[in-house]
């Protein structure tokens, strides 16, 4: 997923004259992976730390920010290794590297799936959602998600993958199969989710709205009646948060599968080497961004990332009300 160079390019030019250091890209790189890494590493310490933050709907967001995490440490040095054509002469390792990126991305968006499933049932399911959404069961869907996010991964591995060049480099574009990419992974593993998620999201929206509506028409208050108004507005804020993950983690992602898709569907497309490095960049700065979204639009989360910074034994305040199921 993370193609290294566009092929119509590395396919002009010898191996050893493309194989060179793009010290901007690395160090870009390179501080996206140290915002990635400590901040997503800030999400789990804050939800550790937080009982008010121990919910079904953070449990997920904990695995996501795990992979992303994952993508600071691990995908990123990968990428940049790969960018170089390292490993050389070694095509099983080449295809390791490859595919814990490939894997990295899949557990993301397997993450904001079941984010996704829990919202919708705690807004279509209000009275089931303690049955169904128990801790034990979130930590097997985790560890299912993950599993899953493995086996995609892993399938360039296992022979879905070209034969490998002459130079022996270990290019994204001349090792993984861009059919699969394209596909398999995109297509089935990636857009797919994807639409299922705009459409559970629009389906939440229009419901709450809908409820909004009816409560107002009535125009009865009760101590019930607000108290329901009020979680209904709850719900609605969450949903809206994390929808925006969702939409950030579109926006970060579908240039670089376009990109793919033009490698496979007009190979004899130019695509500058400049916008393909961007476009890489952009999906590796997800990684970084949740954490400061949590913080901006989550109060729960806001104060105690505050804590922590401030080495606060206690980090809950009285008055901190969690804004998750």
């Amino acid at each position: 997923m993370n193609g290294s160079k566009n092929s119509s390019i590395l396919e002009t030019l010898p191996a050893d004259q493309v194989v060179r250091l793009n010290i901007p890209y690395v160090a870009t790189e390179l501080v996206i992976a140290a915002l990635s890494t400590v901040g997503n590493i800030l999400v789990c310490v804050a939800v550790m730390k937080n009982k008010r933050l121990q919910t079904v709907t953070n449990y997920f967001l904990v695995s996501l920010a795990i992979a992303d995490i994952c993508v600071g440490a691990l995908a990123i040095p990968c990428a940049i290794m790969t960018d170089l054509g390292i490993p050389r002469d070694n095509l099983y390792l080449c295809l390791l590297m490859l595919s814990v990126l490939i894997m990295l991305t899949q557990s993301s968006i397997f993450s904001l799936l079941a984010v996704a499933l829990e919202r919708y049932i705690a807004i279509f399911l209000p009275f089931h959602y303690q049955t169904i959404m128990t801790p034990r069961n979130a930590i097997i869907i985790i560890l299912v998600t993950w599993i899953l996010a493995f086996l995609i991964g892993l399938v360039p591995l296992m022979g879905w993958h070209k034969t490998p060049p002459a130079s022996g480099y270990c290019f994204f574009v001349f090792v993984v199969d861009m059919t699969y990419m394209v596909y398999f992974n995109f297509f089935a593993c990636v857009l797919t989710p994807l639409i299922i998620m705009f459409l559970i999201y629009a389906q939440i929206f229009i419901a709450v709205k809908h409820q909004i509506r009816r409560m107002a028409a009535n125009n009865i208050q009760s101590n019930v009646q607000n108290k329901q108004a009020d979680s209904i507005k709850k719900e609605m804020k969450t949903a809206t948060s994390l929808f925006l993950v969702l939409f950030l983690f579109t926006i970060c992602w579908i240039p670089l599968h376009i990109i793919n898709c033009f490698i496979l569907l007009c190979p004899h497309c130019s695509i500058p080497l400049p916008l393909l490095l961007t476009a890489i960049i952009l999906s590796h700065i997800n990684s970084a961004v949740n954490p400061i979204l949590y913080a901006y639009k989550m109060r729960s989360f806001r104060r105690t990332f505050k804590a922590i910074f401030l080495c606060c034994s206690n980090v809950v305040e009285p008055e901190d009300v969690a804004e998750e199921h």
